[in-house]
């Protein structure tokens, strides 16, 4: 795991320290609804006990579960719903092989992006996947749930593809208005919403990977956020990248890994605003002007 934003949630990451005793995790749990959120990675542990799945410790299994939350109260106001331990339980319940649900989906759903001028001024994140496979085996896959205050740019072009908006409602550019203004990329985080913003994902490889080279590769994986989120890692965001390995597929340098797995998440974060579905007073990216392409 890295972790690059200073407002982050987390919980059971101590463990992922190369020093520290457990060397294998049995699931990750990514979750909106900030602290509250936190409580779905009960639901999932119960689950996996109930399964038999657990590192042993003597007659017992105890499942280690990682997870991470990011901020989105806002989106719901007071009184939201908020992601528990029974929604933990049915995640692990319904995990498979299939194909994510993107865009407004699980972490996802109160994501919002574009914050740097407030939150009238957002559009709808989302949830996101992407996967490279390669002729000798080797697959790198990300799945991030997007929540930034920054906006999300297109490192191919350099184009603004969602973030915030101008009086009219079209992009406005937070990297133009940064350099304009004597303002900085955290005038949102300075009110009462400071830290209400984080992206976090999950890059998983096939290639066997030590827990010293497994955090490596999260800490490049997060090149892939700076590639595509404008501005990244502010005070008010807690960006958090976990990195896994199977260990079932072909050896890998994780330089190479590394470097992968932050084209995976670019392309991961991409894919999260575009698949996004637009909620009251949050446009997707679909509902701008000139969206075809986008």
């Amino acid at each position: 795991m890295d972790v690059r934003g200073s407002a982050p949630g987390t919980r059971e990451t101590d463990l992922l320290d190369p020093e520290n005793t457990v060397e294998r995790v049995h699931a990750v749990v990514l979750s909106g609804g900030s602290a509250f959120g936190l409580a779905a990675a009960d639901g999932t542990v119960r689950f996996l006990e109930e399964a038999g799945i657990g590192y042993a410790v003597g007659p017992f299994r105890v499942p280690i579960v990682p997870a991470a939350i990011l901020f989105d109260l806002g989106v719901q106001g007071p009184g939201a719903v908020r992601p528990d331990a029974d929604c933990g339980y049915r995640a692990a319940a319904v995990a498979g092989s299939d194909p994510v649900r993107r865009g407004n989906a699980g972490a996802g759903a109160g994501a919002t992006v574009g914050k740097s001028r407030g939150p009238a001024r957002a559009m709808k994140g989302g949830i996101g996947s992407a996967s490279l496979r390669f002729p000798d085996g080797l697959v790198v896959a990300a799945l991030i749930a997007v929540n930034a205050v920054g906006d999300v740019v297109d490192p191919t072009d350099g184009r603004v593809v969602a973030g915030v908006r101008d009086d009219e409602g079209n992009l406005a550019d937070a990297r133009r208005l940064l350099l304009e203004s004597l303002s900085g990329p955290d005038e949102a985080g300075a009110g009462p919403l400071a830290g209400a913003n984080t992206t976090i994902g999950v890059v998983a490889v096939n290639a066997p990977l030590t827990k010293a080279e497994a955090n490596k590769v999260a800490e490049m994986a997060h090149d892939g956020l700076a590639r595509t989120i404008y501005p990244v890692h502010t005070p008010s965001d807690g960006d958090t990248l976990f990195a896994l390995s199977t260990g079932r597929g072909p050896a890998a340098r994780v330089g190479r890994v590394g470097a992968l797995a932050a084209e995976a998440v670019a392309r991961a974060v991409l894919d999260a605003v575009r698949s996004a579905e637009s909620l009251p007073g949050y446009p997707a990216v679909g509902d701008l002007p000139a969206a075809p392409g986008r």
